[in-house]
């Protein structure tokens, strides 16, 4: 069994979701894992920003223009299904959808009614791809993700009770050549609809593989395979055929958001690899991410950007002991994250990539020393199997980048990051550089 997750840009139109309907019936048993219709969940985003601000008007005429869409969507999508009660049925699940919308638009709005509304756009999605199926004469079950996945009250995911649920529901359905359910959406330790936050479509995809022991888990979008390095600025790209998890996290982490670190942890404690697909491309190999590690081998650079840079200088830090404590203890409170962290004896560097509340943070700061900022710069990643007894890995590193000027390095936190700071105007000159000096 296989899970096959297809993210938004993959059932856009109605001819994509044919498309996914044509890859999806070359296999039997599988799971498909549906994220909502690309635009969806942006106008109920916004139906919800109007609701908030009791602007009823404003919502009906969004909720209006987007079940337009939908009947225009199900007009094309059943054109060529000869039996006409499945395009019915199709207007009837629409038709479901926006008049449970349209309900909240009478009361009181708060953040348990826009979880409701939004959970109708993973709803429509499968619903509508499932009748779709049916009609192509594919025997497929719809399995409903608020009857399987639930998290407690940390808002973790709860693997036993999905194990359970999920297997259950699957047992009910051992006819169907398909099992067709929902991703991102949930219902939390209270019964109330909820969602999985960080990671939505490819964390349900991770989390149902390693509830059935998958023997492999898609994610499928409308990129051909993860690049070596960032194409948009840098020539001469390659596509990144195998890769560990704690390379992808990093990769993932470090600027590449084709899957959020967090998706696919499920999977890696299950031992079940991931493979990242082309929806276009569907018989191209694309990036298989697994366990296995190639050993001493660099895979890609990454850049993020938008880097805020912060350095402490304090005569009081020498031989001082709980400085360094007291330092991340004042993001600590701000909820603020730190990427990098250099120290010396008489000062500490770091960097943040949220500024939010950066102005506090200082104030903060100053009661232990003198403190300066650089804005607009960017942390360059290097990824790969990057032992730290092998010292060719950093000189070659440095070596490529000798021209360029670093504020910081990092190495040795992980054995797969070699990660360097500079400023925002030498980044497309030194990814290029690497790309040439590490690959080609």
């Amino acid at each position: 069994m296989k899970v096959l997750k297809f993210g938004s840009a993959s059932i856009a139109t109605a001819d994509k979701m044919k498309n996914v309907a044509n890859i999806v019936a070359q296999g039997s048993g599988n799971i498909i894992v549906l994220s909502s219709m690309r635009g969806t969940a942006e106008a109920l985003t916004e139906v919800s920003g109007y609701l908030y601000k009791k602007n009823r008007e404003g919502a009906i005429e969004i909720i209006n223009r987007l079940e337009k869409q939908y009947r225009d969507l199900v007009s094309d999508l059943f054109a060529e299904i000869t039996e006409e009660s499945f395009k019915l049925k199709a207007e009837e699940v629409v038709a479901s959808k926006f008049d449970c919308i349209r309900t909240f638009t009478k009361d009181l709005f708060t953040l348990f009614e826009e979880r409701v509304v939004m959970a109708q756009s993973e709803l429509l999605s499968s619903e509508l791809f499932h009748l779709y199926l049916a009609g192509q004469k594919i025997n497929a079950a719809l399995i409903p993700a608020l009857e399987y996945l639930r998290t407690d009250k940390n808002s973790a995911p709860d693997p036993v009770y999905i194990k359970e649920k999920l297997t259950a529901l699957l047992d009910a359905a051992k006819g169907a050549e398909l099992f067709i359910t929902q991703g991102y959406i949930c219902r939390n330790a209270y019964g109330e609809i909820d969602d999985l936050r960080k990671g939505g479509s490819d964390y349900t995809a991770s989390l149902v593989g390693a509830a059935v022991g998958a023997d492999e888990i898609q994610i499928w979008a409308d990129v051909h395979a993860m690049q070596n390095n960032d194409p948009r600025y840098v020539k001469g790209t390659t596509a990144i055929r195998q890769l560990n998890f704690d390379e992808a996290a990093e990769l993932a982490y470090f600027g590449m958001k084709i899957l959020h670190p967090s998706s696919i942890l499920p999977a890696k404690l299950a031992d079940i690899p991931v493979c990242l697909k082309n929806t276009e491309y569907p018989d191209a190999a694309g990036t298989l991410i697994s366990n296995k590690t190639e050993a001493r081998a660099i895979k890609a650079v990454a850049a993020k950007d938008n880097i805020t840079a912060i350095k402490i200088k304090s005569g009081r830090m020498l031989l001082a002991h709980g400085f360094l404590r007291r330092v991340a203890e004042v993001f600590e409170n701000y909820r603020t994250s730190i990427d990098m962290l250099a120290t010396s004896e008489i000062g500490v560097s770091l960097t943040i990539d949220d500024d939010k509340n950066i102005q506090l943070i200082l104030n903060e700061l100053k009661k232990y020393g003198t403190v300066s900022v650089d804005s607009d710069m960017v942390i360059i990643s290097v990824i790969g199997d990057l032992e730290s007894e092998d010292a060719g890995f950093a000189s070659a590193i440095l070596n490529a980048v000798k021209g360029v000027s670093i504020r910081m390095i990092s190495y040795g936190g992980s054995k797969y990051n070699f990660s360097f700071l500079i400023e925002n105007k030498d980044k497309e000159r030194t990814l290029q550089i690497l790309n040439d000096k590490l690959f080609n």
